[in-house]
């Protein structure tokens, strides 16, 4: 009798169209590593103290509804220190699925460490969401099962050239000198190769050897080829050098834009020389996307909203490593929503359909050549402005999401 009974039930699952494995599940887990020790620490932190805060949010409210389910499935994060090591992200996204039976998986942070995760992930057919990586790299291994959170390294200065035509149409040759590292020259090409796309000139491509201290050879070409725009850079301390110098040979260009040092709180310290450089960042607190100026369907809180509960939760304000991490739980929160399930293809299909704008930005991914790699999220721009007496960082773009207009052109400032 126990055996019919067990027989009737298992029928009467596959009719409702779920398995008796789904029916009996009373939680989700999220499986990751992150980089309690190593190299990654810092950034790591931040990405985890971002995806907490958004698993805390979701199980205050019962947890995900799973409508194949009927009920909602409180999210539960098992995690491991990587040490910042691929290596050991192997070993242990395979415990994370073999053992931990994680239902999805969420990546480690850097590009290094994701790329090794993402083996695991396809290998195992379990679906990651992957933030802290900006490698278009990954993505072009034929994966089916990895997602970008990240505007990807390929558009990190793309925009710049789209700025520069949305503000001056007559804008035409732009300068580009970049540090010699692989990530910086892997940014610059694409942005050459956009910018060249785009009608402009690039009347100067140059690199610069790290730890470069005096630019005088480069900003002389410069000159020479007389640039409407600068784009290019490294790391900060080239970075912070590179402007300083510009500003003492009064350079009149009428947009610069740089990889890295605009963002860095610190960049201020160069006074009027930073004034008015501008540079990508993956998010700001004070881009103002909102549900009135989004391009598709909005989800989740406003900027403000995360702003101020991550605030409340750490006391500080967020940066892009913690904003990252709540929008891969935030996307993946909204693709279990949409498929209605937990099922592994669903979701990957609701992930293939997304077109959504978050407190993040838009969220949409390719589905070719790219599987996976971000179309929809775009770099925020910031300025540096000088208001009150006080440098204050400005986000000037995308335009939905700008907090002030963009002081145009560079050398107003002399």
């Amino acid at each position: 009798m126990k055996r019919l009974f067990g027989v009737l039930v298992g029928v009467f699952f596959l009719a409702a169209g779920m398995s008796p494995v789904w029916a009996g599940m009373n939680k989700l887990v999220i499986g990751f590593t992150m980089s309690q020790t190593g190299k990654f620490n810092s950034e790591s932190k931040e990405q985890y103290q971002g995806l907490k805060l958004w698993a805390d949010q979701v199980n205050a409210k019962g947890g995900i509804y799973v409508k194949e389910l009927n009920k909602k499935l409180p999210v539960v994060m098992k995690y491991y220190d990587d040490e910042s090591s691929k290596d050991r992200v192997q070993q242990l996204y395979v415990r994370l699925i073999s053992q931990d039976k994680a239902n999805f998986l969420i990546s480690p942070y850097s590009s290094g460490l994701t790329a090794s995760a993402a083996i695991i992930a396809e290998q195992y057919g379990k679906v990651m969401m992957a933030t802290g990586a900006a490698s278009d790299n990954i993505f072009n291994k034929g994966y089916t099962h990895v997602f970008q959170i990240y505007t990807p390294a390929s558009r990190y200065l793309t925009d710049a050239m789209d700025i520069l035509a949305s503000v001056d149409p007559k804008a035409k040759k732009v300068a580009i000198v970049y540090e010699n590292s692989k990530f910086a020259k892997a940014v610059c090409t694409s942005a050459k190769k956009y910018a060249e796309k785009k009608g402009f000139k690039v009347v100067l491509f140059e690199a610069y050897d790290s730890g470069t201290t005096d630019f005088t050879s480069f900003i002389n070409k410069i000159k020479a080829t007389n640039p409407d725009a600068i784009i290019g850079g490294g790391h900060f301390a080239d970075g912070e050098t590179f402007c300083k110098q510009l500003f003492e040979q009064k350079v009149r260009v009428k947009l610069v834009s740089l990889l890295v040092a605009p963002a860095v709180p610190e960049f201020s310290e160069l006074g009027k020389a930073a004034l008015y450089v501008t540079g990508p960042s993956q998010w700001e607190p004070l881009a103002k996307f909102s549900k009135e100026s989004a391009k598709s369907a909005w989800f989740g809180p406003s900027s403000n909203e995360f702003v101020d509960t991550y605030k409340k939760a750490y006391g500080y304000v967020p940066g892009y490593h913690a904003a990252g991490g709540y929008a891969a739980g935030l996307v993946l929160q909204k693709a279990i929503e949409e498929a209605g399930s937990i099922k592994t293809e669903e979701v990957k299909k609701a992930l293939e359909k997304m077109d959504i704008t978050t407190f993040y930005g838009r969220i949409k991914f390719d589905t070719g050549d790219y599987y996976g790699r971000q179309t929809g999220h775009s770099m925020v721009y910031l300025q540096w402005q000088e208001k009150g007496g006080k440098m204050v960082k400005e986000v000037v773009w995308p335009l939905e999401a700008k907090s002030a207009d963009l002081i145009y052109p560079f050398y107003k400032k002399y």
